[in-house]
């Protein structure tokens, strides 16, 4: 248990997460605005195109300010028949002029979107009006609304309504970051039964430089889509099998590597070596249980590396099954994915595939003996930054019987591919060894025609195999077509410099609007280095309040609600309303509030936790943990760091959170 003198200092810390920017105890004492209505949240605003700073409130312009710079405001005032802002780039202090309040938009949510891959759904409309949206949202059939706004668009029309049009090719946030930020927006239920988040959004590329931008905000056909043929001159792909190599894998291993060497013949006999590489990863388990593993992971082919099929060959001949068991039947998977992850130099290759091959589960991320400490979902998240799509050929063995459907269901988790709604998780029945080969065989195939149609200007010729395909192995073929057409979008986004369309303030929904269950956008939340420290500390907290709460539920609320009120809570109204959530004791607080999803963490009350029985509470602990762990990554991602405003602080700087690793 903390001592009060500790638990204070905590407290400090755990504040500053409260304050979208909050200053240091050290700075001066100028701090922000405050939100109206709020305790602890800072007044922030985003410049719109054309916006000017000024020496003194109603003063003469000077600069003009990169559209979408994020200001903290320090003072209002009016002047010349008109509201202005004193801003400053950060919250620590310092200020830098005025700014009209009519150029600016408030930022009260420090959330942006991002693009999901539109490979299985269309472009993305932003509408001028929200009334325009919910009429198609409402109608018993969308298409008849929809079909001539797009028709109008393909034409080179303007379409009524409508603003703008994402880009034709995929924009990665990870790759090239940018700002669509939700201004406002609430949840709503179309026709369709479906449930889908109308949201006002701005957007303007980080280049701010409309020009360049392949858009097509006004109906102009995108001029990059006439280059896609002569860019994809240069599609390559890697693939690296992230193979379990622990007893019993040995027949599998082998055939993975026949099924390599055949799909190399191909790949030599067409001159196509430059265009597809291939890797391997092996896996096993922890050598601290087990010495005698040798390897929890290791790389025996990196595709950058490899230099053909000989060459490869010869990488991977000594690969063989572990001589001793693992400890347990679950093998550390996770460990060798991100291994593949980490380790690979992706950025060389258009086309990025790992083909995990297991007979066994995967080691949670909150188990003693995971080397990565993270979960499938974790998993997921960290492949998606480098654009690696996660295939899983699972071998459902008569000796795994019991592990199967835990298996499962964590590579479906694993191996669905961002925005698609599609898992790459593909069973083999009783690990028969003939049907997986027939499969690692059709996979490497489509894989290597989707890139050489590419490199050749053609249509995938995905069609043409699963014709021949087995029946069983149709949905992977078919799923194989779908994700390299999304790598394709991926890669000639990042080459003709896709960009975000250059319109201000629209409406847009965040599920496509015909095949609404498919998303348009992910949601991220821009921390800044101090709230991702203190929203560990606030976590760790919890989690240390949960694992005493194993032995006394009560204890673990006691302890809770002396930590809320060391943040400024009423003891005695704490003390009232024993069946709290986390969200009213006001320890994670206003910062969290109005976030569009449920929260576990935060809809926690004493009763819930007491009714839960002993593996429900270890669930809820375990997802902490390894929540815990992931903000550890973040932290050391330094090139995904970005400063919303020129000259700011670079305490000030964010990092796009995935929305699903909040607490």
């Amino acid at each position: 248990m903390s001592t009060p003198t500790s638990l204070n200092r905590w407290a400090l810390g755990a504040a500053a997460l409260l304050a979208l920017s909050i200053s240091s105890l050290a700075c001066a004492d100028d701090k922000p605005l405050i939100q109206e209505g709020k305790k602890t949240l800072f007044q922030r605003v985003l410049t719109t195109p054309g916006c000017k700073l000024s020496p003194a409130a109603g003063g003469a312009p000077g600069a003009t300010q990169p559209t979408f710079s994020r200001f903290y405001v320090y003072e209002r005032a009016q002047a010349a028949n008109a509201e202005w802002l004193k801003v400053g780039p950060d919250s620590y202090g310092k200020t830098i002029g005025w700014l009209p309040a009519a150029c600016t938009t408030d930022w009260k949510m420090q959330l942006t979107l991002a693009f999901t891959n539109p490979a299985n759904r269309d472009r993305l409309l932003f509408f001028k009006e929200r009334a325009t949206v919910e009429g198609i949202l409402d109608a018993p059939d969308p298409v008849s609304k929809v079909a001539p706004l797009r028709a109008a668009l393909k034409q080179g029309k303007p379409a009524p309504g409508v603003l703008a049009e994402e880009p034709a090719y995929f924009v990665d946030l990870q790759k090239q970051f940018y700002l669509l930020p939700v201004l406002s927006g609430e949840e709503v239920m179309t026709e369709g039964g479906f449930r889908t988040r109308l949201l006002n959004v701005a957007s303007v590329s980080k280049a701010d430089d409309a020009g360049s931008q392949n858009t097509a905000g006004t109906g102009n056909a995108d001029p990059a889509a006439a280059n896609a043929t002569s860019q994809l001159k240069e599609f390559s792909a890697a693939v690296v099998f992230v193979i379990d190599s622990t007893i019993s894998m040995d027949p599998y291993i082998d055939r993975t590597r026949e099924a390599i060497r055949k799909v190399y013949q191909q790949i030599e006999a067409q001159n196509l070596g430059k265009q597809v590489k291939f890797g391997l990863v092996a896996f096993r388990s922890s050598t601290k249980a087990v010495p005698g593993l040798d390897y929890v992971s290791k790389m025996y082919a990196d595709p950058n590396q490899v230099k053909d099929s000989a060459d490869f060959l010869a990488k991977v001949a000594d690969l063989k099954q572990a001589k001793v068991s693992s400890s347990s039947f679950d093998e550390d998977a996770f460990a060798g994915v991100m291994h593949s992850i980490d380790k690979v130099d992706w950025t060389q290759f258009g086309a990025r595939y790992v083909v995990l091959i297991t007979d066994a589960g995967a080691i949670e991320g909150d188990n003693k003996l995971s080397q990565t400490g993270l979960s499938a979902s974790q998993v997921r998240l960290e492949a998606a930054n480098p654009g690696v799509a996660i295939y899983t050929l699972h071998l459902k063995t008569p000796a795994g019987i019991k592990d199967h459907a835990k298996a499962e269901a964590q590579y479906q988790n694993l191996s669905t591919y961002p925005g698609t709604n599609t898992s790459l998780y593909y069973p083999v029945n009783a690990g028969d060894l003939q049907e997986f080969g027939r499969k690692v065989d059709s996979l490497a195939a489509a894989i290597t025609s989707q890139v050489k149609a590419a490199y050749l200007g053609e249509d995938a010729i995905g069609s043409a195999l699963n014709a021949k395909a087995e029946p069983g192995d149709k949905k992977m073929l078919e799923d194989a077509a779908l994700i390299g057409h999304a790598m394709q979008l991926a890669y000639l986004g990042e080459k003709t410099n896709s960009k975000a369309p250059p319109v201000f303030k629209a409406w847009i929904t965040d599920r496509d609007l015909i095949k609404q269950n498919i998303p348009t956008t992910d949601v991220r939340v821009l921390l800044t280095k101090s709230q991702l420290s203190d929203l560990s500390a606030v976590m760790k907290q919890i989690l240390d309040a949960a694992n005493e709460g194993l032995i006394s539920p009560t204890e673990m609320f006691d302890r809770l609600r002396s930590v809320a009120a060391t943040m400024g809570a009423d003891p005695n109204q704490l003390k009232q309303n024993s069946n709290a959530k986390l969200a009213d004791m006001g320890v994670l607080g206003e910062y969290l509030e109005g976030l569009p999803y449920q929260s576990e963490v935060l809809n926690l009350d004493e009763e819930t936790w007491k009714s839960w029985d002993g593996l429900a509470q270890e669930k809820f602990i375990r997802t902490l943990n390894t929540k815990l762990r992931h903000y550890q990554r973040y932290n050391a991602d330094v090139d995904r760091w970005v400063a919303l405003a020129k000259n700011s602080d670079a305490r000030d700087n964010v990092y796009p959170v995935p929305l699903e690793m909040m607490p």
